[in-house]
């Protein structure tokens, strides 16, 4: 119950989570889109959003370094080395990752309904919402892949958010910072709750892809 510790987890959490919650408002209807319109460039899209899942982190974060420094075209905006650029940071890095997967469910399942759907008149609108949820578990499986990035996260958020103690400190950052002070205990005391944060989610991946399978046997 240290309080820099609380500190560093609760700063943490907020950034973390509302980056993923921004991100999948977002990602969730990109990818869906994408599954089910056809129009041209489609397949050059998919390679994209399918490539950014990967997009190195430091290279994410000097990108927004220089968007909004103060001779960016957002530096007006004095976002850099504040939490709200660090959530900018999370979200760009996990919107491709919840389209991307988002894209493949839904491109599945369309597969299935497609006839259904059509035999139904549905209109664009009606289909994506039907596909979101019907998909909504493996969809969820998504969001806890970007929760689980977002978390791990330090080269992006490190660079934009300078890693300033009462400010921007994270436990990511922290734990990089503290051990090259040589404040093991404080590092060690972050790492064990980062690790058991990652076991949470990957416990929660696997019992929404369990409950996704009793459901489509039932």
């Amino acid at each position: 119950m240290d309080p820099q510790l609380i500190e560093i987890i609760s700063l943490s959490l907020r950034v973390t989570l509302t980056a993923v919650s921004i991100a999948c408002a977002i990602g969730l209807p990109l990818g869906a889109l994408v599954a089910v319109s056809r129009f041209p460039g489609r397949n050059a899209v998919i390679v994209l959003l399918n490539s950014l899942m990967g997009f190195p982190p430091v290279v994410l974060g000097l990108l927004l370094y220089l968007i909004f420094s103060a001779s960016g075209p957002l530096g007006f905006l004095q976002f850099l080395y504040t939490p709200t650029v660090m959530i900018v940071a999370q979200c760009v890095m996990v919107i491709p990752i919840v389209a991307a997967l988002t894209r493949q469910v839904i491109e599945d399942l369309l597969g299935e309904y497609d006839e259904t759907l059509r035999s139904l008149n549905a209109t664009r609108l009606q289909t994506l919402t039907t596909l979101l949820w019907d998909a909504r578990y493996s969809l969820l499986t998504g969001a806890l892949a970007g929760l689980g990035r977002a978390l791990a996260e330090v080269g992006a958020v490190i660079i934009v958010g300078g890693n300033i103690d009462h400010v921007t400190r994270v436990m990511t950052t922290a734990i990089a910072l503290e051990t090259s002070k040589g404040d093991l205990a404080l590092a060690l005391g972050l790492g064990i709750i980062l690790f058991t944060l990652s076991v949470l989610v990957n416990a929660g991946l696997y019992a929404l892809k369990q409950a996704a399978q009793r459901l489509s046997y039932a």
